[in-house]
């Protein structure tokens, strides 16, 4: 799923990922997941697109907060890797 979501490198870290690219897929993700939920009646295929759309923005809010805290704590915030959806979808809110 990372791949979806960045370049990763060998040991699964992003790559040359900053604030601002992921920043950058949070809107495109946004954008199209308001583009779909703009439409009354939805297909099976557009619902599962909502759902993958909601997973990779959590899968990606979290990568952001793991980025901002690793470079918060003096730590290498590439080292910062997007987590599994089993992972994302199991935080409390």
């Amino acid at each position: 799923m990372r791949a979806a979501l960045f370049r990763v490198g060998p040991e699964g870290q992003g790559v040359g990922m900053d604030e601002k690219d992921i920043m950058s897929r949070i809107h495109d993700l946004v954008d199209e997941e308001h583009k779909l939920r703009e439409a009354t009646d939805h297909t099976d295929e557009q619902r599962a697109r909502m759902k993958e759309l909601e997973v990779h923005l959590d899968q990606c809010w979290d990568l952001l907060r793991q980025w901002r805290a690793k470079r918060q704590y003096d730590e290498n915030p590439d080292e910062a890797e997007a987590r599994p959806e089993s992972t994302v979808e199991s935080y409390l809110q």
